[in-house]
């Protein structure tokens, strides 16, 4: 596949390389913290209630499968659209539901979709343009809570 140029927001943001794939950074994350006992045993400890990332893809470029012990809400900023797979809460992904972001909703297109905790995702721009997006995690971000199926695993 042919490398893309890199969107001048990865410079203009200052977006980091992500594990799971595209390009991020955090942006906020909430004063206002859960504790341990509160969210239970599956979260390795406090958590603050909300977090907040940029996220970008170039076409070509896929946030592999991955999970997290929170919601996570996908609000669609701008680019082509991206088609976001949900994969189950299973102990493997299995594709299922396909949520197309976008601004034409006209065409069934939705400016923000929401993943719910614990279920698998992977997300794919479906155009020839870089896909921008915010996502919430809530509660916050951590990467304890992450699990990711890399490429070809």
């Amino acid at each position: 596949m042919e490398k893309t140029a890199l969107s001048p927001l990865v410079g203009l943001l200052d977006l980091q390389p992500h594990v799971e794939g595209g390009w991020f950074r955090e942006m906020w994350k909430s004063s206002f913290e859960i504790p341990k006992d509160v969210l239970g045993p599956r979260y390795s400890g406090a958590r603050a209630s909300a977090s907040s990332v940029y996220f970008l893809l170039h076409p070509g470029e896929v946030s592999q499968w991955h999970k997290v012990l929170s919601d996570e809400l996908w609000l669609y900023h701008s680019g082509g659209p991206l088609q976001l797979t949900l994969g189950g809460s299973g102990d493997e992904p299995r594709e299922g539901e396909r949520i197309v972001l976008g601004m034409d909703v006209e065409k069934g297109q939705v400016p923000q979709a929401l993943v719910p905790a614990s279920v698998w995702q992977t997300a794919a721009p479906l155009g020839d343009e870089p896909v921008f997006v915010t996502c919430i995690v809530a509660p916050a971000f951590h990467y304890d809570d992450f699990t990711l199926i890399e490429a070809g695993t």
